[in-house]
Parts: structure tokens; sequence; C-alpha cells
């Protein structure tokens, strides 16, 4: 295959005004590879091509949560360019911005409604440091500063008096369960961990807290450590792991209730009675159950389903003991948040057609209300697509599944039912007659290809707010977000199918996707690129060297090149979980399995030209994965665009640098595939 050829010369003047500093820190010699954040200013409202500045400065709330007392909503936005804590007063609607330091990565209110803690690390390195803020923003306390551990964050106890929370900080490496006093002196070892053990939810007495215990990415057993003796009784350990979330408790500490998908393909919503041990299953649908909220002095009980990727929500009246009829809200993927003292439930919203907007619903209403709008930036949502969920099968049989972003008047093939049954029995000569001449090319040969792969790989391709597939659609790409074998919401079997030495079959299940794409949708074969970050950015190195004549161009954010070393270096949360889904590196049978499937073994086979992005601060794949990558491609001549980002770790928050990073990646993608130009 050929490739548009640009020079990183041409690459680098391009930049030059957008965010390539002059300067390389002493680990990488390369001045022209280090990025720093952009100023760019977005084109014209209604432009084409499409903006991709635009797109990035459209923002929305999320993490929303309602303070205990119902009267005041607490939200994380980006609207002062990376994630600060925002109040808003339900009485009046008026909200005030009460952080104004590092980016927040988490928050939770306390039980009095008067204060929160949030969370705040260094430049993305996760190592947080806990503060205590009022809600006016007028009084913080410091409760844990920034150092070398990594924590993770529990709960308030009932009265409010503790914190709970993991800590590697005995060794760097296992997480132990601490409580620390809120009113200050020192944190409490409660319990001596192996791996990841976690801090949930405290028992209402305050003497006993919910622990979980990693056990894979997608499981997890269940304890309950007794905090005076340190003892850990276990309630949930199947043979086959199972996960168990969102566990609430009665008042009366009885028993909790959760989301689990034991014995199950997909999570189902039980009750675990603590005195009997017994978990009984209250509702079993074939979706995902998720977001359990217990709120109004137990009232009502509220969680979503996972349906084709969309949550719908459902209300269970405890009192009446009967449904309750849900109001009309946007389509989208939801969290919730409830009051324990009002009937107020919160409901943060991420879809196709909105960046994050909340919506409120006062249960003695039938109707919700949008409490905190979302921010377009000048983009006209009618001009938004939700996209079409689609399934086929992969050269073994193994259903997958995907979303596509088709452009404007591109063919449309029949949309995957909510049994996920694909719809890919149409004829090659149907799809002739259905899709539009591009070009004078092939009638099913004309749609430029962005094949993304998500994260993970335990995640989601879902139809939330898609800022980067929906520019691309718009400027003229077919889009196509694939769930490979080994994602989630599609039962447990299938998102253990890439386990341990399974992992080759997802990246055939790339070329698999390509293959079906080309006939079903109508792909310009000569015009594909792929795109993906974490395990997604992976998925882009390794298949870029496993058919080197597929794609035309690689984008990969902060993936792995080397999986012996990554699984060796990567972080504590990480490694907890890489011994059930990966393997034990410390096996040379393992080990010698990973460094075959390693795409720095096949860097020499790379021939499309790459964009690569990287944090230098990430900690669950060092910056040293694409280092390593970047100096073996360019060793073959092959071109490279290098982002390097000083100050970001696992991703990218700040807004400049994902201006500089996403600018780069729509002229890259419009030069390597001819498609027209544009910023």
């Amino acid at each position: 295959m050929k490739h548009a050829k640009g020079t990183l010369a041409a690459w680098a003047g391009l930049l030059a005004g957008t965010g390539v500093s002059a300067a390389a820190p002493a680990d990488w010699p390369y001045p022209a590879d280090v990025a720093v954040a952009s100023s760019a200013q977005p084109g014209l409202a209604g432009q084409r091509p499409w903006d991709i500045v635009r797109f990035l400065k459209a923002r929305g709330p999320w993490q929303a949560n309602l303070s205990p007392d119902g009267r005041s909503l607490a939200f994380l936005s980006r609207i002062t360019g990376e994630p600060q804590l925002f109040v808003q007063s339900l009485a009046d609607g008026s909200a005030q911005q009460i952080t104004f330091g590092r980016a927040v990565t988490f928050h939770a209110w306390a039980p009095d409604s008067e204060w929160l803690i949030y969370g705040a690390d260094r430049e993305g390195d996760e190592r947080e440091a806990y503060t205590l803020i009022s809600k006016d923003g007028l009084k913080e306390r410091r409760l844990s500063e920034s150092g070398d551990a990594f924590l993770s964050f529990g709960a308030f106890t009932w009265s409010g008096d503790r914190i709970s929370y993991a800590s590697t900080e005995r060794n760097g490496t296992d997480f132990d369960i601490f409580a620390r006093p809120v009113a200050g002196g020192e944190a409490q070892l409660l319990h001596q961990g192996r791996f990841g053990f976690h801090a949930g939810p405290w028992h209402p007495d305050g003497a006993r807290l919910l622990v979980r215990e990693t056990r894979g990415e997608d499981a997890n057993d269940l304890h309950l450590l007794d905090a005076s003796a340190g003892t850990l009784q276990t309630l949930l350990a199947p043979e086959v792991a199972s996960r168990y979330e969102d566990p609430v408790w009665l008042h009366d500490g009885a028993g909790f209730y959760l989301a689990t998908d034991q014995d199950r393909e997909f999570a189902g919503l039980a009750f675990f009675d603590l005195a009997s041990r017994a978990l009984e299953f209250l509702e079993t649908p074939d979706g995902d159950i998720g977001n359990v909220r217990l709120f109004y002095n137990e009232r009502y009980l509220a969680w979503t389903v996972n349906e084709s990727g969309y949550d719908r929500l459902a209300v269970y009246d405890r009192q009446q003991e009967e449904a309750v009829d849900v109001p009309a809200l946007p389509p989208g993927v939801y969290q919730l948040s409830g009051s324990s003292q009002a009937a107020l439930l919160a409901i943060a919203i991420s879809g196709p057609r909105t960046p994050g907007e909340v919506w409120l619903w006062n249960l003695a209403e039938e109707r919700a209300r949008q409490a905190v709008a979302p921010t377009l930036a000048g983009i006209d949502p009618q001009t938004l697509v939700e996209p079409e969920s689609l399934a086929f099968a992969a050269r073994d049989g193994v259903q997958l599944h995907g979303l596509l972003y088709r452009p404007t008047d591109a063919p449309h093939v029949e949309r995957a039912g909510a049994s996920g049954e694909a719809a890919d029995s149409l004829q090659k000569e149907e799809l002739d007659e259905q899709a539009p001449a591009q070009g004078g090319a092939g009638a099913v040969q004309g749609l430029p290809l962005v094949l993304m792969v998500h994260g993970g790989p335990t995640a989601q391709a879902r139809p939330s707010f898609a800022a980067v597939a929906q520019c691309l659609r718009g400027r003229g790409y077919a889009v196509f977000d694939l769930n490979f074998r080994g994602s989630t919401g599609f039962g447990k079997t299938f998102a253990r199918l890439d386990n341990g030495r399974l992992r080759r079959n997802v990246v055939r299940d790339i070329e698999d996707a390509v293959d079906w794409l080309s006939e079903a949708v109508g792909i310009d074969r000569n015009r594909m690129a792929i795109m993906g970050g974490s395990y997604g950015g992976y998925l882009v190195n390794a298949a870029l060297g496993e058919f080197p004549d597929l794609f035309r161009a690689g984008v990969s954010f902060v993936g792995v090149s080397d999986w012996v070393r990554a699984l060796e270096e990567a972080s504590p949360g990480l490694k907890a979980s890489d011994r059930i889904e990966y393997g034990d590196i410390d096996n040379p049978a393992d080990r010698a399995f990973f460094a075959e499937i390693s795409p720095i073994a096949k860097a020499h086979l790379i021939s499309a030209p790459m964009l690569v992005a990287h944090g230098a601060n990430d900690p669950r794949d060092p910056v040293s994965q694409s280092d390593q990558l970047v100096q073996a491609v360019r060793k073959q001549g092959v071109e490279v665009l290098y982002l390097r980002f000083a100050d970001e770790g696992h991703g990218l928050r700040k807004l400049g640098n994902r201006i500089t990073a996403y600018r780069a990646v729509a002229e890259f993608l419009d030069e390597q595939l001819a498609v027209g130009k544009g910023g």
C-alpha cells in the first residue's frame, strides 16, 4: 500500500504555532516532539469542514452529586480548561467554582452537607492528595499530601467522623485499608492487603466496612472488615469470578443492595442479607444493571440498565411496592445521585447530542427539569448523529459489535436490535444499489474510515458524547467504534474472551471488522486509519505491525509497545488485576508469550505513518512505551509525529493540550487519507 508522505520538518512547521515546544527534557533529546498547550481559536460557527477546536470546547458537567440534604449539587466542569469543582444551590440555581488549583479527580459529600472531600494529583501522576472544603469554598483543610503512594478513596462513616481509603504507602505495591479522622490526627491501619484491596461503604454502626478485593479487570470479591479487630470476613467469593458493584446499606445494617453478575452473564439487581449471607436477585434483565442508589429515607431504589449501550432509568417505590413511571430524558449514558433526605434524584447525562448535562427529578412530580445545561460551543445539536449499533461475526463465529458514525447521505444498514443480532446479511449487490458513487470509484469503495479501538480492555464503546468521532464524521469520515472481544456490556463470557493466551484474537478482530465494514458499509480500503488510546493504543501499535498493508495511518495515544516492561512497570492498581487479565509475568512461558505479541517485536514491519501521543507522567503505561516505539519505527524510515506532553499522565486533561493533540490528529488524518483539509 502506498502512503501519502510529508516530512517531519513540515509537520514541525505546521505545529510551530499550535503547541510544540522548542526545548526537550533531559530524558528525551528531540525538542520537536515535546508538545505544550495550544491557545488556538475555533473557526467560525457553522464553517465547513468542521472544526475540531470547537468540538473540544463543547463541555458539560460530570460526577454530579446531590448533597444528602438535597439542597446543593456538586459537579466537575472543564470551564476553566481543566477539571474543577463547582457547587450549585438548588434554591436559586446559582453555581460557583470552589476549587482553583490542580485538576480535581473526584469528590464526595460529607454527611452534614456542609463539607466535601476532593482529590487532586500532580499533572496526571495519579498520586492524589485529599482535601476537605466547605461547600462555599471559603475553608479548606488538607487531609493527606501527595507523595509516592497511590490512594483509593472509600467513604465517609455515616456520622462523618472518619473516612476510609486504600493506600500503597507501605511497600509501593500492595493496597492496605486505612481510616483517618476528619477532625485531624493520624491515619489508622485497618487491614494489610495483598495486591488490590479497596475500601467500600461503611456499615451504619461505624465499626465495620465493606472491602473489595480485585480479581481481574472485571471482577472482585467482597469482604466485611471489622475496623477495631482488623478481622476480615469473606462475604462473596464464588469459584467463577464475579463483580459486585454499588453496594448500598440499609439504615438498620441488615444488608445491602448491589449490582452483580454472580452466576449470570449480565449484572442484575440483588440484595445481600448479612445475617443469612444469602444473595437474592430482584431484577435480571439481558443487560448490565448499574448505578444502584437508595434515597429519600430508603423509600426509593434506583438503577440503570445498559440496553445496546444506552442507559434506561428504573425506580422502585419500596413503600408502595411498585415501579415508578420515569419521565422522558435525553438518550445517552447516565450517572445517578440521590438525596438521603429529599425525594430528589439527579441524572447526569452524556449523549450523542450533549457533552454533559444534569437533570433533576422530584419524584412528587411527573417531569424532570434540566438543572445544569451543556455548552455546545456554537455547534448545532441537530447536526450531530446517534451512532448506529451494529453487530457482525468474527472469523471464529464470535459476535462482535460497534457504533458507526456515518457521514451525511452515506448508505445505512439495518440497525442492530436489543438482542444484538447482526444485520450483516446484506448482499454486495444490495449495497451497490444503496451506496452513492464516490468520485468515480466503485460504489462500495467510497468512504474513508477511522477505526476506533477503546481502552480497557474491560470497557465499552457507548453512545456518550464523542467529540472527535462526531467531528471526523462531519469532515467526511466513517467512524466505527469497535467493541472487540474483551469489551464489557455483552456478557461475562464475551468480556473474558481475550484473557491470557487468547489475546492474539483481539488483533484479528480488527482485520475482521475492516473486512465486514468494507462490504456492509462501503469503505474505501485504500483510505483507512486506526486510532485508539491506552489498551486501544496497544491495538493500534499491534495492528500496524501485524497487518502492515491494512491501514494507511495510525494514531496511538498512551499505548503499550512492550508488554513485558508494561506488566513489570504497571501501577499498583493495574498489577492487582493483570495477574488474571494477562498472566504471571514471572512465569517464563507467560513472559515469552507477551514478548512475542508485543508491538515492538514487529515495529520493523510498520510502514504506515503514525501520530503518537503520550504524557510524561503516565503511571499506567510509562512514556518509555511510546519512546521506544517511536525510535524503532523512525529507524525504519517511517514518519512519526510524536506529541510528548510533559504535564500530562495517562490521557489529556487540559484543554490546551487536547487542542494541540486533536488539531494535529485532524490534519494528520486529512493528509494521510487524502480528505478535504481544514482546522
